[in-house]
């Protein structure tokens, strides 16, 4: 198998495809323990055919309405009269626009596209430094991840058999943390100069607000929906984008229901064929760790060696910031969370705050090298070095890592809504 193992690494860095690797890499293993390949297209038919997944491309959809429309422009106006004439009130409005928009369209990618344009002038203009406001927006793409209905969130219940509504509840409280860390660093490097400020005005909240009301309105379309016991998370997902597609074409007319809908949803489709294709192949893996009995011979190994839930926390904590490194998180989601969650369960660690720590680790790999997709994203947008990115986004790293930290050794602060709320 090593020969076969060394032309897919050479092809990896000849620049071939993730999805090719991972899959490449489950049939070198089943065919180097005589194991039928069958198995691997069976195991992508059972992904993509699962009952909860429909709500991925339906959520991801009404992002993407969002995204392509005036949702960005009427939200950046609105969160600029709110907080604006606060020190510190530019890094504030990024860092809630890009939550709001990242757990809509599920990819941070998206975030710092349709909002650097808008976001990056309003952060210099206020006197922020270049390499600040890069940061700042660069980090500020993932904030959303940990927000419903954001598909990490989602693809996590599925693969680790959680229910969708108790994840929800369980990132909100993480999200709302890593969002004040956010606020509060971009507080932190504004300029002491309070003649940059805009004076508040009451009027222009109030303008913005109407001007913003049925997009304001679209989480609570999405969580009402799902938390009020009416609808299924996929029923849930079609009414908010359903709700999405009418505010955009028929309300605020941002987009032509001929000329920009079908593109729109061609772009979404897209985007979710593409990690569904990713995790599909990665599946093979999956199959095989649990034929090889690497997931019960981990937990027996790491049990007798490490005693202590916490001292397992903090191990578990740097084993994902290095997946985040190397993996998307739709891969490792797949890959890893098989491994992951038997250990959760023999050290007693609830397995919504397993998760929640898991998806938090990889919103720092959204902005480590070598697959951070936010350095990239980041360079194309502002035409950048992705060096000079990478240098501007190590305080937000280290911002996210206290977050990660905190989460980690916090449980309540995941816990206590699912258990008041959910089941």
């Amino acid at each position: 198998m090593a020969p076969a193992f060394v032309l897919l690494l050479i092809g990896l860095l000849l620049g071939a495809p993730i999805f090719s690797v991972l899959g490449g890499a489950g049939i070198i293993l089943f065919w180097g323990s005589d194991q039928p390949l069958a198995s691997l297209t069976v195991d992508h038919y059972g992904l993509v055919t699962n009952p909860s997944i429909p709500s991925i491309p339906l959520f991801t959809l009404a992002g993407y309405f969002l995204a392509e429309g005036g949702a960005s422009r009427r939200l950046v106006r609105l969160f600029k009269a709110l907080v604006g004439n606060l020190r510190g009130g530019p890094a504030i409005l990024v860092a809630i626009v890009c939550a709001f928009f990242t757990s809509f369209t599920g990819a941070s990618g998206v975030t710092i596209l349709a909002l650097g344009g808008l976001l990056m002038p309003v952060l210099l203009s206020a006197g922020y430094t270049e390499r600040a406001s890069l940061g700042l927006l660069t980090g500020a793409g993932s904030l959303g991840m940990l927000f419903p209905p954001c598909l990490p969130l989602i693809f996590y219940a599925v693969i680790a058999s959680v229910d969708i509504k108790d994840m929800f509840l369980g990132g909100i409280g993480p999200g709302v943390l890593l969002v004040i860390l956010t606020a509060l660093w971009g507080i932190s490097q504004a300029p002491k100069n309070a003649g940059t400020r805009d004076p508040f005005s009451g009027r222009e909240v109030w303008q913005a607000f109407w001007e913003a009301k049925w997009e304001m309105l679209l989480p609570v379309v999405a969580l009402g929906a799902l938390f009020s016991g009416l609808a299924t998370p996929v029923e849930a997902a079609a009414v908010t984008a359903l709700y999405a597609f009418i505010i955009e074409t028929f309300v605020y007319r941002d987009l032509h229901v001929i000329r920009d809908c079908p593109r729109v949803m061609a772009e979404a489709g897209v985007l979710v064929g593409g990690v569904l294709l990713i995790m599909g192949v990665a599946l093979g893996l999956t199959r095989y760790l649990a034929f090889a009995e690497v997931p019960a011979r981990a937990v027996t190994w790491v049990t007798a060696t490490v005693h202590s839930k916490w001292l397992f926390l903090g191990l578990l904590n740097l084993f994902l910031i290095g997946v985040g490194m190397l993996m998307d998180v739709y891969s490792a989601i797949i890959i890893v969370v098989p491994l992951i969650v038997p250990l959760g369960k023999a050290f007693g660690i609830d397995p919504i705050h397993l998760g929640i720590i898991f998806l938090a680790n990889l919103e720092l790999g959204y902005l480590h090298p070598p697959v951070g997709q936010n350095l990239f994203l980041s360079s194309l947008r502002f035409n950048k070095p992705v060096s000079t990115v990478f240098v501007a986004v190590i305080p937000m790293l280290l911002v996210f890592l206290f977050g990660v930290i905190l989460i980690t050794y916090v449980p309540p602060m995941t816990t206590a809504l699912p258990h008041w709320f959910g089941h």
